[in-house]
This record gives structure tokens, C-alpha cells and sequence, in this order.
């Protein structure tokens, strides 16, 4: 016999788990006893919710799915962001919540809510188990549909009276889980081949096509393929926020980022195709700007593993559901050597662009506020080329988009769908506690480090030594930039204080090792210092300039074509800028 909290730690312990992170509390805590003697390691965290992202930077970082583990009620409502945060990002990860004793349930039991309920629409799937003998079961089950088709979070509640020994109902005789049963849900992973072959004569016909990779190619483990099907092709690639690093940043063929705050290149390249090829992307409205103005004259051919995505936004000339890795090595054998078309001119033209704008800010003046764009670089520059970097939400994820080189894939981190403030710091506790001798620098700013720094002292207690490169400029800095741009410089509850907290202090105080940069002149050597130190956290607190701005930009309810460029760069544009 054996019963259901030693069951579900014995279940994940079959599913490959090394480690979790979680929180114990009334209702999950008969599963916390049989941790002790796990041979998975649990890290605790200090809020719900910093659980949720470390699995989160964990599965992005490693491919493995992260687990979080947490009570009822107001520890399940804590874990919501993280979820929807995992589902909009595909991001495969496993939650264990505790729930009242069944019996208990709708009473309005202490700590009780209605988690599944809350959750169903954040999760790609959910349980409420009710027999503790379905737990092994209901687990293997749940480690599957979070890492098959379309990878997402999972939840799985387990009330009190099924886990705990001293309950009758938590007994039963173990029985090894059977493959899952699981009716209704069979992805398609293989294309179809005739598909296959009609994109892959309408690709070698295109004479201005260009490669729309998005974050679905990272989740594929599909970085090699894309890179063996873009030099076949000779066709430029565009890396979303969700896939920077799917194809080195140095690749002759990649034009960086598109999107609302893309570069030049990558943006007019998708505006003037003839062909876009989106491979696991969804033509989100942060890349398309307002959609009736997006890549007119544009055919589609559209790899996704998910159906509803197909047509969902942009209608496809061909749609394929597939795994996307499955998808490219596929159109690799079916154009094999098929003569492409002359696209001498295209490339051509697209390399004007990158002559004529790329990316660009005004240098620091002598006794000026540090620019947040030098501080990356010479981040960028001081660190490994394999470094893990995660960020935040605000100018400081764009600046890090923008101004990192990556040129590896799997090494950035950050919350694209639904654009989590707060992201950054417990993202990079769990991507180094999945990668332990990896650097990983999370890029925060000072907004979203007032959410989530409190997971600095998890770091320090756990010896999960990250480094983080704080951008203070004293504002919510993106806010700040659209009251400036579009509300006639009325800002509105905004300003944050650069001095208050002493961000350096409160560093300490958790158990970092601290520095405050406040000129140019002593960039370097901080990040060299910050480098060396591997036994604890670091926080690098930098004093930027507020008066900065993310550019290049398209406005909400602007076309791509009219992508805001920096000031030095208006009178390149077409018609002088007007």
C-alpha cells in the first residue's frame, strides 16, 4: 500500500523531475513530508507567483517541462500569471495546487477556491483528482499533454483528504501508469507531404520571400533546421522577440527582429515580401501592427503545430499542421536542389536598409545620466557568448532584444505574450538552477524589479548565484514614453524615484553582493567585478536616463509602414520623413 502525497512524489520522481519550486502550506502539506527523503530538489520560493516563473525560465532554458508546487486558495490565485504567462508563451510546465478535502469542497472551506475553475482558461488542460489511486496516472498524463503538440502549462489540484496519510481515502495499492488515455487529444506532428510540396515551389518561385521565424521553433528544438533550410534557400530570416537566437544574430541571413519595436530591415522586409513563410509564429499584433496594412502583397504559407492558429489571424495560402522542426526538415528534402529564383536584387535592396538604419542612440555626453543601450552592449560584450540572459517588460526587454548579439539559441528568456512585469529576476533563478554552469544575467528594470525582487533571497538561501543588470531610471519607462509621444508629455503616476528604495542596500539586505554604476567610466569594470562573483547573486544597480526612448516604433493603430525611426534617422526616410 502506499498513499497519495508518497504517490505523487514517486510519480513525478518517474517522470524525470530534478527539481521544483514551491511553496508548502495548509493543504499541500502532507505532500511536503515525503520531500525530505526525494531524491528531486525543491527550492522555496518567497511568493506564489516567483514558483511559477522559476518553472517557467527553467523549461526555457533546458527544454524540460519547469513544476511548481503550492496550496489552496490564495496560493493557487498566485500562480494564475505564471500559468497564463506559460500558455500564451507555450511554455511546458507542470503545477501541483493543494485543494480543501473533497468532501469540503463548495462549502467555502478555509483557503478554498475554485482553482480548475480560475485556471481553465490559463492551462492547456487541468485535473481535480478526487481517487487518490488516479494520481500516478493523472500525473504521467499531465507531463504529456504539457509536452506534446503545442507545449503548455497543466495543472493538477489535488485536495487534501487523497494526500494525506492519516486519511483513510488517501490509500491504495501502487499500479504503474499505462500510456495516456487521453481521447480526443492527438496532435499532428507529421506534414502532409503534398502540402510540403506545393510550399516548396512556391518558395523557390518567390523572388522577395522572407523566413518568419517565431518562438514555435525554439519549442521544436528546431534552431538547426531553420538554419539549414535559410542558407538552402538563400532567404532572409526574421527572429521574433520569442525567437531571438533561433538563428545567430551574426548569420548573413538574419535581419533581427521585427515588430513594434523591430529594427528597420526586419520590419520593411515582411512589409514589401512577396512571400512570408511563418514558421511556429502567430502573426501576433505586435509584429503586424494594424493588420489590413500588413505585408500587402505578401502570399502566406503558414507552419504551425497548432490548428487554431492556422488562418486565425492572417488568412494562409498553404496552411500545414506539423511540428514545426518536422515541417522545415521536410521542405528541406522536398526543394533539394530546385533552382531558386534571382533574388540578388532583394538581398540587395534589403542591405541598403541595414546601411541606411540600423540601430542607433545618441552617445552620453560628459557628465550625462548612463544611456541604457551602452550599458547593454557592454554587457553583452563583458559576458560569455552563451549566456543565459532573461528580462523583464517594459524598454529594458526591448533594449535587451535589440542591442544583445545572440548567437545561440535557448538564451533568452522573457515574457512575450502577455507581458509580465516582474519576469526577469525569478526566470533567471530557475534557467541557472536548470543550467547551474551557464552565466545568466536578468535584465530588470526598476518597475519590474519592485515586483519580484523578494526572489533574491530565495537565490541567496538556495546558492542559485544569478546577476542582475538593474536599469533605474526612476520611471515606469515605456508608460512614460507613450505619455511623452501620444499624450502631450502629461504624465500621469509614472515617476518611481531613482533613490527610493536604495536599491543597492536592499540588495545587500538580501543576501547579494551589490554595486551602484553611475558613469560611463565605471561600466566595465562592474560587470567584470559582477562576473567574478559566482557564490552568491550580484545586482548591478546602473543609473540610466530617463529622457531615453525605444526606437525604431510603431504606434498603436499604425501600419508597419510607418515605423517611427530614431530622430538622427527621419530625414533617410522615404519623402524626408513626412
Amino acid at each position: 500500500m502506499t498513499n497519495g502525497g508518497d504517490a505523487l512524489i514517486r510519480s513525478l520522481e518517474l517522470e524525470g523531475v530534478e527539481i521544483m519550486f514551491g511553496l508548502p502550506g495548509g493543504a499541500i502539506l502532507p505532500v511536503y513530508d515525503p520531500i525530505i527523503t526525494s531524491s528531486i530538489r525543491h527550492v522555496l520560493v518567497r511568493h506564489e507567483q516567483g514558483a511559477g516563473h522559476m518553472a517557467q525560465g527553467y523549461a526555457h532554458a533546458t527544454g524540460k517541462p519547469g513544476v511548481a508546487i503550492v496550496t489552496s486558495g490564495p496560493a493557487a490565485t498566485n500562480m494564475v500569471t505564471p500559468l497564463l504567462d506559460a500558455y500564451m508563451d507555450s511554455v511546458p510546465m507542470v503545477c501541483i495546487t493543494g485543494q480543501v478535502a473533497y468532501s469540503a469542497i463548495g462549502t467555502d472551506a478555509f483557503q478554498e477556491a475554485d482553482t480548475t475553475g480560475i485556471t481553465m482558461s490559463a492551462t492547456k488542460h487541468n485535473f481535480l483528482v478526487s481517487d487518490a489511486a488516479d494520481i500516478p496516472q493523472t500525473i504521467h498524463e499531465a507531463f504529456h499533454i504539457a509536452t506534446t503538440g503545442r507545449p503548455g502549462p497543466v495543472l493538477v489540484d489535488l485536495p487534501k483528504n487523497i494526500v494525506n496519510p492519516a486519511d483513510p481515502s488517501s490509500h491504495f495499492e501502487w499500479v504503474e501508469p499505462t500510456a495516456p488515455d487521453l481521447p480526443g487529444y492527438n496532435p499532428t506532428v507529421e506534414p502532409d507531404l503534398d502540402l510540403i510540396r506545393e510550399a516548396a515551389a512556391m518558395i523557390s518561385a518567390a523572388k522577395r520571400p522572407v523566413l518568419y521565424a517565431g518562438g514555435g521553433i525554439l519549442k521544436a528544438r528546431g534552431a538547426d533546421a531553420l538554419r539549414e533550410l535559410a542558407e538552402l534557400v538563400g532567404i532572409p530570416v526574421v527572429t521574433t522577440l520569442m525567437a531571438r537566437g533561433a538563428l545567430p544574430d551574426s548569420h548573413e541571413l538574419n535581419l533581427g527582429m521585427p515588430g513594434m519595436h523591430g529594427n528597420y530591415t526586419a520590419v520593411m522586409s515582411m512589409q514589401e515580401a512577396d512571400l512570408l513563410v511563418a514558421l511556429g509564429s502567430r502573426f501576433d499584433d505586435r509584429v503586424t501592427g494594424k493588420l489590413d496594412g500588413f505585408a500587402p502583397d505578401a502570399k502566406i504559407i503558414h507552419v504551425d503545430i497548432d490548428p487554431a492558429e492556422l488562418g486565425k489571424v492572417r488568412r494562409a495560402d498553404i496552411g500545414i499542421q506539423a511540428d514545426v522542426r518536422l515541417a522545415m526538415e521536410a521542405l528541406i528534402s522536398a526543394i533539394g536542389s530546385t533552382n531558386q529564383a534571382d533574388r540578388s536584387a532583394w538581398r540587395s535592396h534589403l542591405s541598403g536598409y541595414q546601411e541606411k538604419f540600423p540601430l542607433v542612440y545618441e552617445d552620453s555626453a560628459p557628465g550625462d545620466a548612463l544611456k541604457p543601450q551602452f550599458v547593454l552592449e557592454r554587457l553583452r560584450d563583458g559576458s560569455p557568448e552563451d549566456t543565459i540572459v532573461t528580462s523583464g517588460v517594459g524598454q529594458h526587454q526591448m533594449w535587451a532584444s535589440q542591442h544583445w548579439n545572440f548567437e545561440h539559441p535557448y538564451t533568452w528568456i522573457n515574457s512575450g505574450g502577455l507581458g509580465t512585469m516582474g519576469f526577469s529576476i525569478p526566470a533567471a533563478i530557475g534557467a541557472k538552477a536548470g543550467m547551474p554552469d551557464r552565466t545568466v544575467w536578468a535584465v530588470d528594470g526598476d518597475g519590474c524589479f519592485q515586483m519580484t525582487a523578494q526572489e533574491l533571497v530565495t537565490a541567496s538561501m538556495e546558492r542559485i548565484p544569478i546577476k542582475v543588470a538593474l536599469l533605474n531610471n526612476g520611471y515606469l519607462g515605456m508608460v512614460k514614453q507613450w505619455q511623452e509621444m501620444f499624450y502631450d508629455e502629461r504624465y500621469s503616476e509614472v515617476y518611481l524615484s531613482p533613490d527610493l528604495p536604495d536599491y543597492k542596500m536592499w540588495a545587500e539586505a538580501m543576501g547579494c553582493h551589490a554595486i551602484r554604476v553611475e558613469s560611463p567610466e565605471e561600466v566595465d569594470a562592474a560587470i567584470a567585478e559582477a562576473n567574478e562573483v559566482n557564490d552568491r547573486p550580484v545586482v548591478v544597480e546602473f543609473r540610466t536616463d530617463p529622457r531615453e526612448k525605444v526606437f525604431p516604433m510603431v504606434a498603436a493603430g499604425a501600419t508597419n509602414s510607418e515605423l517611427m525611426v530614431d530622430p538622427s534617422q527621419t530625414d533617410k526616410l522615404p519623402g524626408g520623413g513626412h
